[in-house]
Formats: structure tokens, sequence, C-alpha cells
């Protein structure tokens, strides 16, 4: 059996677990730079605060519903998850982190174990340990335990948190209760395309043609049909796989012209992405770079570009992949354009001790060494210490967060004084 642990309303339980007064009270997480609303409470959603509202434009109405805005505290919600990952663990050690607030459990030989009880301890000692609600969803498969989550947070009276498909009955009652647009894996065009063939809901889905999906689908989706009929087919991923793709994109904290700005911001992006891909040991042949001018201010110019570099060799060198990508965002740079959001994407992954070499051009060998070295120094000294020439000596992220509550668990400045 597997159950889905997700955290009801994550960055909004995170901050009422320190701030109680918003307890009850309608609350909305923005994004960087305060841009849009990319987490509500149950209460802001009940009040129809949609989500990804930017909050220029919905500021009088949050003010006029009494909704808390808040800025997003990452690293407030990060220590806090892994808090109750942690906690996780104790139930099984079969555990797959899916996301910041969710995490599959798998239990192998607890075949006489009352599951709805263990998932109500589970729910007791999160709670508890760390003040963040949870729903518990149990089911035979991954693709199953998501629908038992959402049940059990859609009828919380009625399930108490949690809720286990154990039996065949259970199972299609749960298929026919979901919508084919909410199945996990399910996206927007597939569900369009699935509905113009008659599938309204995951049970019509499971009984569609075994080979009619294969030929029309990838076997992404034949094996989550499986997975939906009670066949275990999407196993548990306890390591977490390389990722195929990095990207570190932005938005900038106010709109700008100055070529020199978005210069050391792309360059930024572009250090932290060749960080990340020396963290999983790869290196990349492709580097894209992304430039867009503030799509809600439709009184000025307009202006969206993208380049793409493609590199003869595999570099993982923040040197390198800041260089090509500060030329790359020079060439789509239009003057007079007031940009907004920046980002660069490194993809074309390949592991940096088994790839195909090039007889006439390679990666400089004394980035190596010296990228260790930056790499060593910065997690010695918690920070980047160690920056490149063209980066903001000052600061990583210039991020406009005026509504932003404090670190109470990472920083020693803004742990609560109990009196």
């Amino acid at each position: 059996m597997f159950a889905l642990v997700d955290c009801n309303n994550f960055y909004a339980s995170c901050e009422r677990v320190f701030n109680p007064n918003l307890e009850g009270k309608p609350v909305a997480i923005l994004s960087n730079n305060d841009g849009c609303v990319i987490a509500r409470s149950d209460q802001a959603k009940a009040l129809g605060l949609p989500m990804g509202a930017p909050i220029f434009k919905w500021e009088s109405f949050c003010k006029a519903n009494n909704i808390h805005v808040l800025s997003s505290n990452y690293p407030l919600y990060g220590d806090m998850s892994s808090r109750v990952m942690s906690i996780l663990k104790q139930f099984t050690p079969d555990v797959e982190v899916y996301s910041i607030d969710e995490s599959f459990l798998e239990f192998k030989g607890f075949e006489h174990y009352n599951l709805n009880t263990y998932g109500q301890s589970i729910r007791k000692r999160v709670k508890k340990w760390t003040g963040i609600p949870t729903s518990v969803g149990i089911a035979p498969t991954k693709a199953l335990s998501k629908i038992a989550n959402k049940i059990a947070r859609k009828f919380p009276t009625q399930t108490k948190g949690v809720y286990v498909i154990d039996t065949e009955d259970k199972r299609i009652k749960a298929l026919k209760w979901t919508k084919i647009e909410d199945i996990w894996g399910i996206g927007r065009q597939l569900a369009k395309r699935l509905i113009a063939k008659g599938c309204t809901n995951a049970l019509d889905f499971t009984q569609l043609p075994d080979q009619w999906v294969k030929s029309n689908f990838s076997v992404v989706e034949s094996r989550l049909k499986r997975d939906l009929e009670g066949i275990p087919t999407l196993q548990l991923d306890e390591n977490g796989q390389d990722k195929k793709m990095i990207a570190t994109t932005r938005s900038f904290d106010y709109s700008y012209s100055d070529i020199n700005y978005i210069k050391e911001r792309v360059s930024t992006f572009a250090t932290r992405c060749a960080e990340k891909l020396r963290q999983q040991g790869s290196g990349c042949h492709v580097i894209i770079v992304l430039l867009s001018s503030d799509r809600h201010k439709k009184t000025l110019e307009q202006h969206r570009a993208s380049v793409t570099i493609n590199l003869s060799f595999p570099t993982n060198s923040s040197l390198t992949i800041s260089n090509c990508a500060v030329k790359a965002v020079m060439s789509i740079f239009k003057k007079g354009i007031k940009y907004k959001r920046a980002g660069v994407i490194v993809s074309g992954l390949v592991p940096v001790n088994n790839y195909q070499l090039n007889i006439f051009e390679s990666e400089n060998p004394k980035h190596v060494p010296l990228m260790q070295s930056i790499d060593r120094l910065n997690s010695k000294f918690r920070g980047d210490k160690i920056k490149i020439g063209n980066q903001d000596l000052q600061r990583t992220w210039k991020m406009r967060q005026e509504r932003l509550s404090p670190k109470y668990t990472t920083n020693i400045n803004d742990i609560i004084v109990v009196k």
C-alpha cells in the first residue's frame, strides 16, 4: 500500500504556526517580488481570490475582505518542510519526497496494520510536533493514493483527514468521483483530448482499450492507467532522479531598462544553474536565456525574447555558462524596453564522468579545480561568499518583500522570545 501525505495550505499553515492570530482567517502568500498570489488558505479561496492573481490588481479586494497578504518566506517553508519529512520517515523507511509539502510513503509488510488508524497517527504526530495540518490518502498504488488524498482533503468531517481505498467498491467510487482534469499527470490539453473521446472521469479513462492508449499517448499515460486500475506500476523514487533540465528564472523587484543591471541578474541566474549542475554531477550542452517585459503593464511597449546557445562540449563552469548567458541577453535586449523578468535554463545534461569527447574543443581544464574550490569555500562559510566578477557582490537576489514575516527557525535574530 502507498500513502500520500499532503500538508494542508502549507505556506499559510507555516505562517499560522508562529502567528496564531492568522488561524481561521483568510491568508494569501505572494510570489517573488510580491507579484502574484501563489498560495491561499481555504478562507481566501472561499472569498473568491484566484490563484495567480496579480496583487496590484487585487489589493483593494484583499483589503475589503480582510485578507492577510504576506510575502513568500522560503527559508521558513523549507525548514518546516524538512521537519515534516523527517517525521514521516519515522513511520516507514520507504519515503519519496514529492514536493515541498507532499510525500509518498510505501507500507511494505503492513498487511496486519489498521492503515486508517496508522494514518491518523501520522497526522497527529505531524500536527503535534510541527503545528502543520495534513491529509493522508492510502491506496494500493501511487495514483490511487493521490485520489484518496483528495477525498480526505475534500471531506474532512467524514474522513477525519484520512481516507483508505482498500476495496474494489471504494476504488470504483473514487474513480467515478474524480474528474478527468483532476487526475494526477493529466494536463489541460490531454484532458481536452480525453473529454472529446468521451472520458469525463477517471473511471472512463481506465475503461479505454489498452492498445488505443498506447497508440495515442505516451508510455506515461499507459502506466498511469494501470496504476488507476489498482495494478502497482508507478514505483517509489526514494533517492530522486537527476534533473533533465535546470532553470533559474526570477522577476525583478522593479522594471529595468538598464542593460548593466540585467546583465548582472542574468549572470547571477547562470551561476546558480552552474552550481545546481555541479551538485548533481552533470554538465550541459544547451543554454537558453529568456527576457521579458511586464505583461501586466499594457500601456508600455512589450518585448519577450529568448535565445538558445548550443555548446560543442558539456560544461558546469560558472564562468563559461555566465559568459554565454551575458552574451545571449545582450543579443536580445532592446533599448527603451522596461524588462521585468529574466531566466536561464540549461539542458542537454550529461554526467561529467561519462560523455562524448570532442577532438577540437573542450572545457578549460583550469575551471574544474577552480569551481571545486569555490563550492568548498561557499559551503564552509555558508552563503555565496565567493562570486564571479560580474555579479553583485552585496546580495544574490534583489527581491521586493514588503510583507515578509520573520525567519522564525532559520535566523537567530528572528527566534521567538518567550517572556
